[in-house]
């Protein structure tokens, strides 16, 4: 398994921006107003990965009072990061397409500027799962051993 690499979040995140904007233009006067706080799930996603990682870090590091951990729970930590990580991306290309959509026409929607809101707080959201994400595929890596080449 390689660590995630910024160009496969920047792809998904694109490929997802351009069809929510499809998606948004073609049918925008047919869909219900987006919940304002709908974004707050990744939020609470990326909490939990924080909270993995800090948790992990130390016991990867070993530090005193840590347990060790187990190899398999550490791969299932970077599975973790990278799905969490790849779900940010598509969830900040899909925000930022209706964005671009509702930004400027937000005079003449009524609920564009309530939409408007919804996108920018999903995009805040969906970036601080991505860092969380990345933060914890970082703390699962392996120390380098000073005494390595002993």
């Amino acid at each position: 398994m390689r660590f995630t690499k910024p160009r496969d979040l920047l792809a998904a995140g694109l490929v997802a921006g351009l069809l929510a904007h499809l998606l948004i233009r073609l049918a925008y006067d047919t869909l219900p107003p987006l919940p304002t706080f709908a974004g707050f799930t990744l939020l609470v996603i990326a909490a939990v990965d924080l909270w993995l990682a800090f948790s992990l870090r130390a016991r990867i590091l070993r530090r005193p009072g840590a347990e060790p951990v187990q190899p398999l729970t550490a791969a299932r930590a970077v599975a973790l990061a990278k799905a969490s990580s790849l779900l940010g991306a598509i969830m900040l290309g899909a925000w930022t397409g209706v964005l671009f959509y509702v930004l400027p026409v937000r005079d003449q929607f009524e609920a564009a500027g309530n939409d408007l809101v919804s996108a920018v707080v999903g995009m805040g959201c969906a970036g601080a799962l991505i860092g969380a994400a990345l933060w914890l595929e970082h703390c699962c890596r392996t120390p380098t051993d000073p005494h390595r080449d002993e």
